[in-house]
């Protein structure tokens, strides 16, 4: 038979949990998505706050219910504290709490990682790509070639609506490439060349958002925390001018 602690736990658990869904749902915890792989890693951002709103709310809600409803009260002779009623454990809620976990897990956690991932990489194998950008990392800036233009320099234009691969290396330790307004991110090793692609939707320039920038993710040494480059994502008309320019 289901005790009365055990229904106000459920009560006031599902009254928080809706309050909290409702609070994130407004909530704007992510800059502006500059890119269509930035919406996918958004989106499964967003899937898996949800779905873990419910279990912290649980657990917070339980803590605190137990701490003020069976909290422990003072000897009415000395004060002092009283060791309280022994309490064995729940079985049946300790093996229903792992069987709804372990298939929550294995079957919506790991869902938006995996699709994500797909979605990710069919947008990389699209044969619309139009630029390419070599990127190479040293201690402790960033330098981007542009072979088809023939330009190389230290600050990172990219035209509106195009489909971008970066070929990324390092020089001397293990950096990592990280805009992000394009929210994926990609080691950079020495001796060794990775990828990563990016569709371009937004407009943006570090001026106006801080988050068009080249950051270096992976703590790399002394200036690892400075070691970043602007990013400017312009009109293609403008982004042909500037290729003439630096030609």
């Amino acid at each position: 038979m289901i005790n009365r602690d055990t229904v106000a736990v459920a009560i006031i658990w599902i009254v928080v949990t809706a309050v909290v869904e409702i609070a994130f749902s407004f909530a704007d915890i992510f800059p502006a998505a500059a890119s269509e792989e930035a919406v996918i890693v958004d989106d499964a951002f967003n899937f898996l706050t949800y779905i873990a709103i419910p279990v912290f709310t649980f657990v917070l809600v339980a803590l605190i219910y137990s701490i003020v409803r069976f909290r422990t009260r003072s000897s009415a002779v000395d004060g002092a504290p009283e060791d309280g009623p022994h309490v064995r454990t729940n079985h049946r809620w300790v093996w229903g709490w792992m069987v709804v976990t372990s298939a929550l897990v294995v079957t919506v956690i790991i869902h938006p990682g995996l699709t994500g991932l797909n979605e990710v990489d069919e947008l990389a194998q699209g044969d619309d790509l139009e630029l390419v950008v070599e990127v190479s990392g040293i201690q402790w800036a960033w330098t981007f070639t542009y072979p088809d233009q023939n330009i190389t320099g230290s600050e990172l234009v990219l035209p509106l609506d195009a489909h971008v691969r970066f070929d990324i290396t390092a020089v001397d330790v293990l950096h990592s490439f990280w805009i992000p307004a394009f929210r994926t991110k990609i080691d950079a090793v020495p001796g060794l060349t990775t990828q990563i692609h990016a569709n371009i939707t937004e407009l943006g320039d570090y001026d106006d958002d801080i988050n068009f920038r080249v950051q270096c993710a992976e703590l790399c040494g002394r200036d690892h925390g400075i070691m970043q480059s602007q990013v400017r994502v312009v009109e293609r008309e403008e982004f042909n001018e500037w290729v003439l320019a630096q030609q």
